[in-house]
């Protein structure tokens, strides 16, 4: 157990210091991104959430669903309405959000974003501690690797997402950074977890998946698709949907 533990500290480890490391872009900014910028930024966000949802997220938890002899569209259909109706229901709890004012428009937006790629990182480090435990006991440590790899390198953009958006909204640049890198903080955590629970946890695998496949969506489609609209935020829609794709197909 002990190995396993370690082995899955590790490899979540590595993938939280991605999310560091896209987090730690805000300090190569000299001022403020301008609203070009901004709006470029989040097409890029949306594109890459909107790709993750689908290769990342929904395709495994299809795929994982014949291995507990469930039919695969039952867990991506009901986690991803369920992740959906959790945002919402998030959305609606901010009321102090909800105001005219572009500040604050753009703070519920940023909370919006926060929480979803943050649900988002959840499964992801159950998948990485789980490949990692099994590593530890002689099965698919190449696989383990590669999946670290993979989740890793997507976490670069995913940090960037959060951090930058507040950088725009007037916080401090280690503020910025520094809610950039807790949403990744969560990968170690659930990916030890999932080692000392690891029978009874598979199972709900798809599920999790699902849920956060619908967490992102939602944000996507309610908030930084409208606030991207332009040339600019279409671009970094279309480059961000490419390299999320690219690599997940690239590094499975």
């Amino acid at each position: 157990m002990l190995q396993a533990l370690s082995w899955a500290a590790l490899g979540t480890g590595f993938t939280f210091l991605m999310t560091t490391l896209g987090a730690a872009v805000v300090f190569f900014f000299v001022e403020e991104p301008r609203p070009q910028f901004q709006r470029t930024m989040l097409g890029f966000a949306a594109g890459v959430m909107t790709a993750a949802s689908v290769w990342s997220l929904l395709l495994p938890a299809i795929e994982q669903s014949a291995d507990f002899g469930v039919p695969g569209w039952l867990p991506a259909a009901a986690g991803l309405l369920l992740g959906v109706g959790f945002l919402s229901a998030l959305d609606a709890v901010l009321p102090h959000l909800r105001r005219a004012k572009d500040m604050d428009l753009t703070r519920r937006q940023s909370t919006l974003l926060m929480a979803a790629i943050t649900l988002h990182n959840v499964p992801e480090g159950m998948a990485v501690g789980l490949a990692f435990a099994l590593a530890a006991e002689g099965e698919g440590m190449a696989g383990a690797a590669a999946l670290a790899l993979g989740i890793g390198i997507q976490n670069l953009p995913e940090g960037a997402a959060i951090s930058l958006p507040l950088r725009q909204e007037g916080s401090s640049r280690g503020r910025a950074f520094l809610l950039g890198t807790l949403s990744g903080s969560v990968e170690p955590i659930f990916g030890i977890l999932v080692v000392l629970v690891a029978a009874g946890v598979r199972p709900l695998m798809p599920w999790l998946l699902s849920f956060a496949a619908g967490a992102m969506l939602y944000v996507v489609v309610e908030e930084l698709v409208p606030q991207a609209h332009s040339k600019a935020g279409t671009c970094g829609f279309v480059g961000g949907f490419l390299i999320m794709m690219i690599l997940d197909v690239a590094l499975g």
